[in-house]
């Protein structure tokens, strides 16, 4: 069963407890960007929550506006373990992307669709304490939720992530590649070897600064 809360248009936490939000569908059949959100659009903050934090990292949102030109729908995928282990909730992580779409759209730019995962295997929430729920990545129920929901050609879509994990989802959620940036996490010791360990003959990897050079991923060519 479905739920529904009164919080941003387009929003459903649905069963599974996952937010889902669709702001514009956008074009059908089409590849996607799916990008990570702390670390690759906005400066990483250790749980951020307070909207007032949330700063745009250079480039970010010149990539999405190109997207956006071309007609290539921009999902944002990211995990929020802060909620289950009850540092903030909903409220605050709705008030936070509030704050991002503002930031975006001063730029020129906007989002298609927003899914946030809030399960960990070490919540402190009964709700959300999940070992290894399969939307959170490197699980690819995030992705293929926006794939059923935005009709998305999975295999010519990319991922930006600042982490092993999101490289990690795309690849199982049979995208094209992903691209790995050395802001946020991107740079922690062990991070590197664990992206390289994604890259398979169907899925490519490549390696960036920042989300600045996703502009010349394939998607844009």
């Amino acid at each position: 069963m479905k739920q529904k809360l009164d919080l941003p248009k387009g929003l459903m936490i649905d069963g599974e407890h996952v937010w889902n939000q669709i702001l514009d569908k956008g074009p059908a059949d089409r590849p996607a960007l799916f990008l990570d959100r702390d670390g690759v659009v906005v400066v990483e903050v250790n749980y951020l929550h307070e909207p007032y934090k949330a700063e745009l990292i250079p480039g970010a949102a010149q990539v999405i506006t190109r997207a956006n030109q071309l007609e290539i729908p921009v999902v944002l995928i990211t995990n929020q373990a802060g909620i289950a282990r009850g540092l903030y909730g909903w409220s605050e992580f709705a008030a936070t992307q509030e704050r991002l779409i503002h930031l975006l759209e001063a730029e020129g730019a906007y989002l298609n669709a927003v899914y946030a995962c809030p399960h960990h295997e070490k919540g402190t929430k009964k709700l959300y304490a999940h070992k290894d729920h399969p939307a959170r990545k490197p699980n690819p129920g995030m992705l293929e939720r926006a794939a059923d929901h935005l009709r998305i050609v999975m295999p010519q879509s990319w991922v930006i992530g600042d982490r092993a994990s999101d490289i990690g989802a795309g690849r199982l959620a049979g995208l094209a590649g992903g691209l790995h940036v050395k802001t946020g996490h991107g740079s922690d010791d062990g991070e590197l070897e664990a992206v390289q360990a994604e890259a398979r003959e169907n899925y490519e990897v490549r390696f960036a600064d920042s989300i600045a050079e996703g502009l010349n991923l394939p998607l844009f060519s």
